[in-house]
C-alpha cells in the first residue's frame, strides 16, 4: 500500500529542516569567533581615514576591498585569540558562551579557520588595495596574537595599553589604502585610538574584575586597585581630549571636527571624573558604552568635517 504525497511531505519535514538549521548554528559560531562587535567599530574608524586621505569619496571599489581585507584580517586575529584563551574564556562570565567554550567549534578548527583569514587578508589587501596596507594589516594580526595575547595578557597589567596599539592600526591601513604612504594625520588617529583603549578597556575591567581575577589575568583592577585604575582612566581620558585636537594642525580637519571633538571629550572627562568620585559596576558600564559611541562620533565627525568642506567648496 503506497503512502499519500502529503504524509511523505510531513514526515520528510523534520529531517530536512535539522540540515540547514544545523548549518546555520556553524556559521553562526564560526562569525562568532571572529568577534564582530570589536570589528564594527575597527571598520567605522577606517572609512573616515580613508575619507580624510582622499579628501572626499575614494570610490566603492577601494572601500569595500579595504573593509573587507580588515575584517578578514580582525576577524582572523579574533579567532586565533578565542583558540589561545580558550581555557580562561570558560573561567568568565563574560566568555563563557564564547564558540570553543561551548563546544561549538573545535580548537582545531578555530585555529585554522584564523590562520586562513589571516591569510586571506594579506592576499586580498595586497591584490585589490596595495601592498602597504596589506603589509600593515598583516602587522597588526601578528601584534594582537603574538605580542598581546600571547606575550603580555597574562603577565603584565600594562597588556591593554601596549596591546592596544593592534586596534589603533585601522585608519592607518585606511590611509596607507588611499595614499599608498603615511603621514602625520594617520599617525594622529592612530595615537587617538592607542590613548582610547586603555579607559574604554580598564571601565569593563572593572565591571568584570571578579572575572579576570579568578582567570588569573592581571588587569589593572586586579593589580592594583580600583583607586588607581579610576585616577588612570580619568588620566587617559584627558591625554585623549588634547590628542583628538592634533588632528587639527594637520589641515585634514576644521572648525566642525573642533566644535564635536571639544564636546565630546568634555562630556567624556565628565563621565570620567563622575565615575571615579561614584565608582560602581553600574557607573563603570555608563562609561565603557560611552568610550564606545565617544569614538565611533569623533570619526564620524572627522568625515562629516570633510564632507562639508567639500561642499563649502563646490559653492
Amino acid at each position: 500500500m503506497s503512502v499519500p504525497a502529503a504524509i511523505r511531505e510531513t514526515t520528510a519535514t523534520p529531517e530536512t529542516q535539522t540540515r540547514p538549521r544545523t548549518w546555520l548554528r556553524a556559521v553562526q559560531a564560526y562569525i562568532a569567533l571572529t568577534k564582530p562587535r570589536i570589528i564594527e567599530l575597527l571598520l567605522i574608524t577606517t572609512l573616515p581615514a580613508m575619507i580624510l586621505a582622499a579628501r572626499g569619496w575614494p570610490g566603492w571599489r577601494l572601500v569595500l576591498a579595504t573593509l573587507i581585507g580588515g575584517y578578514l584580517a580582525a576577524g582572523g586575529a579574533g579567532a586565533i585569540n578565542c583558540y589561545i584563551d580558550r581555557d580562561i574564556d570558560s573561567l568568565m562570565a563574560r566568555t563563557r558562551k564564547r564558540p570553543l567554550v561551548t563546544g561549538a567549534v573545535t580548537p582545531r578548527r578555530a585555529l585554522i579557520f584564523g590562520i586562513v583569514l589571516g591569510v586571506l587578508a594579506f592576499i586580498e589587501m595586497a591584490l585589490f588595495v596595495n601592498v602597504l596596507s596589506a603589509a600593515l594589516s598583516i602587522a597588526a594580526f601578528a601584534f594582537y596574537v603574538f605580542v598581546y595575547t600571547l606575550l603580555l595578557k597574562r603577565s603584565t597589567p600594562q597588556n591593554i595599553v601596549i596591546g592596544g596599539a593592534a586596534g589603533a592600526m585601522p585608519p592607518v591601513i585606511g590611509w596607507a589604502a588611499v595614499t599608498g604612504h603615511l603621514s602625520w594625520a594617520a599617525l594622529v588617529m592612530f595615537a587617538i585610538i592607542f590613548i582610547w583603549t586603555p579607559p574604554h578597556f580598564w571601565a569593563l575591567a572593572l565591571r568584570f574584575k571578579d572575572d579576570y581575577e579568578r582567570a588569573h589575568v592581571p588587569m589593572l583592577p586586579v593589580v592594583r586597585g580600583e583607586g588607581v585604575t579610576l585616577r588612570q582612566i580619568l588620566l587617559y581620558t584627558a591625554l585623549l581630549v588634547i590628542c583628538s585636537l592634533l588632528l587639527l594642525p594637520t589641515g585634514t580637519v576644521g572648525v566642525t571636527y573642533g566644535v564635536v571633538a571639544v564636546l565630546l571629550g568634555g562630556a567624556f572627562l565628565w563621565k570620567a571624573w563622575r565615575l571615579e568620585h561614584s565608582p560602581g559596576p553600574r557607573a563603570a558600564m555608563t562609561l565603557f558604552r560611552f568610550s564606545t559611541t565617544y569614538l565611533a562620533l569623533l570619526f564620524i565627525a572627522m568625515a562629516a568635517d570633510q564632507a562639508l568642506r567639500g561642499l563649502a567648496g563646490r559653492l
